[in-house]
């Protein structure tokens, strides 16, 4: 299921390589900025379900899980060289505010 456009914080409340966690429409996301762009992932690393992605650090295009290392593209949610991931969600900025449209998705693994 998809959702509309939800507004999670201002741009400015946002730091460099820093996550924050939201919920959007029943949704746990992770939303970073690196180098000026903000994405936003699925909060929940599938090793085990742990919902801490926001708390992981920036790598290489990638946030690495803080507790089991798994890396996950900023851009596509994909782990490098694999095709599986989390779920990456569009992002779009007007004025200050950020805005995330999330959707549900059964995971497969």
């Amino acid at each position: 299921m998809e959702y509309d456009f939800q507004k999670v914080c201002k741009l400015s409340g946002l730091k460099e390589k820093e996550g924050r966690r939201f919920i959007v429409n029943e949704v746990d996301v992770a939303v970073f900025l690196v180098e000026g762009k903000v994405y936003a992932l699925s909060n929940i690393c599938p090793h085990q379900h742990a919902a801490l992605m926001y708390d992981g650090f920036i790598e290489d295009g990638c946030v690495v899980c803080p507790a089991h290392g798994w890396e996950f593209n900023l851009e596509t949610g994909i782990i490098p060289g694999g095709q599986r991931g989390i779920n990456s969600y569009e992002v779009k900025i007007i004025d200050d505010d950020i805005y995330v449209k999330v959707f549900t998705k059964e995971l497969n693994w």
